[in-house]
């Protein structure tokens, strides 16, 4: 079965075009009726719409007909990745700096794989990030996965956004 990178990179260059970036590709639920989820939101930063999300699945619709990277019937997901937002990219980490985050690594860090706390940043390909514990520097290409973490804050700071 393809993965969901080689479905990105078929996306990907369209979504671009039409101002959008990818958050994440995830194809689930195995081989009898998979469904691709695609994330994604406005390269301008603003809030992303019903109306975007419809355009997104129409265009990836249509390219994904034509390359066909899915052999079975599968159900598309296009939607924006929300408050708590997943972190895929090395530059959300330092994006989101100063908000509290789960990270999960794929291999363990002095006996721990997982992490909470207030992101500080991204430097040298490693996430910082100050928890009880202390201050840990996470190597990016060792995240499993990655998430804000719902707080008032984070509330007042993506209203704020929205309202500039």
């Amino acid at each position: 079965m393809v993965g969901s990178a080689d479905i990105e990179r078929i996306i990907e260059p369209a979504l671009q075009a039409m101002g959008y970036e990818l958050v994440r590709v995830m194809l689930t639920g195995g081989q009898h009726r998979p469904t691709l989820q695609i994330m994604l939101e406005r390269a301008d930063r603003q809030a992303v719409a019903v109306e975007d999300c419809e355009a997104a699945s129409r265009a990836v619709s249509a390219i994904l007909d034509v390359e066909d990277p899915i052999q079975s019937a599968y159900r598309l997901e296009v939607s924006s990745p929300g408050i708590d937002r997943p972190l895929t990219r090395p530059q959300d980490f330092a994006r989101f700096a100063g908000h509290v985050a789960k990270v999960e690594l794929k291999l363990p860090i002095d006996g721990r794989r997982k992490f909470q706390g207030r992101l500080i940043g991204l430097e040298n390909e490693r996430v910082l990030i100050a928890t009880e514990a202390g201050e840990a520097a996470l190597p990016v290409h060792d995240i499993l996965k990655a998430k804000l973490v719902l707080t008032d804050e984070l509330i007042a700071a993506a209203a704020a956004s929205q309202n500039r």
